[in-house]
């Protein structure tokens, strides 16, 4: 399977971000219809802080960087400068991180504690909020980086979120249009288990889409439409019950 490199994920990170600060120049009043309770200007404060924090933490030592997360809230959605703000925290987030050797040691708050899980971090988190406000594809392979991120690295960490005991679930997530194929087994028990294989096996639902629509589902996006399932179908609203989105 290909893998997505830095300079793809740093120049995703400036595409996506670019293209967010223009529809943000058209207006941010307008309701974000993914994220309820939001609108353009909730979105784009939460990324400028986001940036602000992601790019401080990269810059300071390891004894300093827990110290920097969750990041600090520096702007809201009322600051007469946000749009600017955000451009400028984008910019600085991509020149920061553009250099660095993706295995560089850097604190996260997952088991991958480099540079390269922060570059990937900020092209997925990116590229769903473009989605939300501005039409156009995510990346096929940007986006299959993306499943593998949250199947790999939070799914256990969500099921922890989670007191719904489950029964051994198995979901075979198969994307169409190009490699990736996920079977993810949630373990019964107070353990609260998540195995992770890729590999082509039997599941109690099979989920079939592109590498752009398993992303966007498994980030509680509405594109269950989008979807081709086969088998228990009650298991996809069961998905965000044992697994609560972030």
């Amino acid at each position: 399977m290909a893998t997505v490199d830095r300079d793809q994920r740093v120049a995703t990170l400036r595409r996506e971000a670019a293209a967010i600060a223009h529809t943000a120049h058209q207006g941010t009043a307008a309701e974000v219809p993914n994220c309820p309770g939001w609108t353009v200007a909730d979105l784009l404060a939460h990324l400028t802080n986001l940036y602000r924090g992601v790019a401080e933490l990269v810059r300071t030592t390891a004894e300093e960087r827990r110290d920097h997360w969750p990041p600090k809230q520096f702007i809201d959605r009322t600051d007469p400068s946000l749009i600017e703000q955000f451009e400028a925290c984008a910019w600085e987030l991509e020149a920061v991180l553009a250099p660095l050797r993706p295995d560089k040691p850097v604190w996260s708050f997952t088991r991958d504690r480099t540079a390269g899980f922060w570059q990937r971090r900020m092209a997925v988190e990116t590229s769903v909020h473009r989605s939300d406000i501005a039409p156009g594809a995510i990346d096929p392979e940007l986006a299959r980086d993306g499943v593998d991120e949250l199947l790999e690295l939070f799914a256990r960490g969500l099921r922890r979120a989670s007191q719904v005991p489950a029964t051994g679930e198995r979901y075979h997530f198969h994307r169409t249009d190009g490699d990736g194929e996920w079977f993810v087994e949630l373990e019964p028990g107070e353990e609260r288990g998540v195995n992770v294989r890729r590999e082509h096996a039997k599941g109690d639902v099979a989920i079939r889409g592109t590498a752009e629509d398993l992303l966007l589902f498994l980030w509680h996006r509405p594109v269950v439409e989008r979807l081709d399932v086969h088998g228990d179908t009650s298991l996809l609203d069961r998905w965000f019950v044992l697994l609560p989105p972030m």
